[in-house]
């Protein structure tokens, strides 16, 4: 299946996006992409709901508003310099575990939203990045039965501005939560409908330019030891969001760098889970 929600910001409906390309709201089932949504195995009882329901199921229109796909997930938990190319274009060292990040759950916003660059930013930046849904409660999970714990996988661009990131005090933190920061979607897309997830394209441009243009099979740390490993050190919820790294063409790995401007147009997608677009605005006191 693949997931959508729709509609104005704060008012967002769940939604299926049929395999022709059709968009339903499925509102009538009762329930939002929550964690007690994943908790209660929402996903089989929607798809026997779905199949039950189909003439039913309103049509949305293809110039609706598309959300994220997950209602507020617990936490974004991010994975930096997973891609050797990408860290080797930052000169940073290829790292020897996974490093972790977090990023606020405050800038989630629409696939196609804009992008809001932030009061006093200077250097901000794109990431394209897998993201992974987790489908139930994941402590000390064993390597080996990680996958059981993934509900599936969305395209998310990480922003970043790297001023904040790398020349506040050195918190990464900083420079990854600004409001708009995370764009996820246009759906969640289960896992079953992925054959391979270490065999998935991601791209991005700018501005029709392109920069970005990588494989998840050049993963550092693929994705049941990413699952693992994250929860060796917190347990993972229901609706929680792992993003897990993105390859070589950000802006930072420029000389000189490239950074963001009003007016500029991110585009971006993955093999089987679509694309987005975000046009650049500058940060006005009124929103």
């Amino acid at each position: 299946m693949k997931l959508i929600r729709f509609g104005d910001s704060g008012r967002e409906t769940p939604g299926l996006q049929l395999p022709e390309g059709t968009r339903v709201d499925v509102s009538a089932f009762g329930e939002d992409y929550t964690e007690t949504f994943f908790a209660t195995d929402g996903l089989s009882r929607l798809a026997g709901w779905a199949a039950d329901n189909a003439p039913r199921m309103p049509r949305v229109s293809d110039t609706t508003r598309l959300c994220a796909p997950v209602a507020r997930p617990g936490k974004i938990v991010c994975v930096g310099l997973n891609y050797r190319d990408h860290a080797e274009e930052t000169g940073a060292k290829i790292p020897s575990e996974p490093i972790l990040f977090f990023k606020s759950t405050s800038a989630i916003c629409g696939p196609n939203d804009d992008l809001i660059i932030p009061k006093n930013s200077r250097k901000t930046d794109w990431e394209v990045e897998l993201a992974v849904v987790i489908g139930k409660k994941a402590s000390y999970v064993e390597e080996s039965q990680a996958m059981d714990y993934v509900a599936g996988y969305m395209l998310h661009n990480d922003y970043s501005e790297r001023a904040f990131q790398l020349e506040r005090g050195g918190q990464w933190d900083k420079g990854k939560g600004c409001d708009t920061f995370a764009p996820l979607g246009p759906y969640l897309v289960t896992k079953d409908e992925i054959a391979d997830v270490h065999n998935l394209r991601l791209w991005l441009t700018v501005n029709g330019k392109g920069y970005q243009n990588g494989n998840t099979s050049n993963l550092i740390f693929n994705i049941p030891y990413l699952v693992s490993y994250i929860s060796q050190f917190m347990s993972l919820l229901p609706g929680d969001v792992i993003s897990t790294g993105t390859p070589a063409g950000v802006g930072l790995g420029f000389n000189p760098p490239i950074y963001l401007k009003p007016g500029d147009v991110v585009q971006l997608g993955i093999d089987g889970l679509g694309s987005s677009r975000q046009k650049v605005k500058a940060f006005q006191m009124n929103g």
